[in-house]
């Protein structure tokens, strides 16, 4: 618990930061953080060139398909816990049942999650967290922020991030050396996921900051809304 209470204090932290940013406004209200945003994706893109990208490639490279899916699969599993936990809480009550069901499934047919039984048998994954269940509750928005590491978020995807470290089982082991290990693995597990989208940015960006924002933008407001989100006036994003 002292883990989880310290990723809260320093989320918290970090959209303070950004939003203190907001005295050198862009004016953009899309972005009205755009300064600060810039500086914290080239910090981001630097990290992640220097030395996440690089590893994630070394782990693609030295193990081989089915021991990367099975890593992959264990954390899907974790994470399936919360997924359901959410769809609970914005009263889908079919797709959590959905959700526990998986991990059912996949920690004991799927010996602890490495394999993806579930899926073999037809029972979807879905895409939950904290921040999309505020969303559902019909809280707004919030400027658009770049944290330091974690990347694209806006306020309330930002405070929805606090509530997800701080549920996360994985971030609350008790034993440093093991968590620091499974944090560290799933990182690394996830980036090397995104290796093959890296060509498709890189090839279609003229400014990559507005083209992962912009994405990231229109795809949370997506899951927001179960892929059914409803028109946007025309003034505003």
């Amino acid at each position: 618990m002292i883990v989880a209470r310290m990723h809260v204090r320093i989320v918290l932290a970090l959209v303070i930061a950004g939003l203190l940013g907001g005295c050198a406004s862009s004016g953009n209200p899309r972005d009205p953080v755009e300064g600060f945003n810039r500086a914290m994706f080239a910090f981001n893109d630097g990290l992640d060139k220097a030395v996440i990208k690089p590893v994630a490639r070394g782990y693609e490279a030295t193990l081989p398909v089915t021991a990367r899916n099975g890593v992959a699969n264990f954390f899907g599993n974790i994470a399936d816990v919360f997924i359901g936990v959410n769809n609970a809480l914005q009263g889908k009550m079919p797709e959590a049942i959905n959700d526990f069901g998986r991990v059912m499934v996949n920690t004991t047919l799927g010996v602890f999650g490495f394999m993806d039984v579930a899926s073999d048998l037809g029972v979807d994954k879905h895409d939950e967290d904290f921040g999309q269940t505020f969303g559902r509750w019909g809280s707004p928005t919030g400027a658009y922020l770049v944290l330091p590491v974690f990347g694209p978020r806006n306020v309330r995807d930002t405070a929805g991030l606090a509530f997800d470290l701080a549920a996360d089982p994985v971030g609350n082991v008790e034993s440093v050396a093991s968590r620091n290990v499974l944090v560290a693995t799933r990182l690394i597990s996830d980036r090397a996921a995104l290796l093959p989208a890296d060509k498709v940015i890189e090839e279609a960006a003229l400014d990559k900051y507005s083209y992962i924002r912009d994405a990231y933008l229109q795809r949370r407001r997506n899951l927001v809304y179960d892929g059914a989100a409803p028109r946007l006036p025309d003034n505003d994003e």
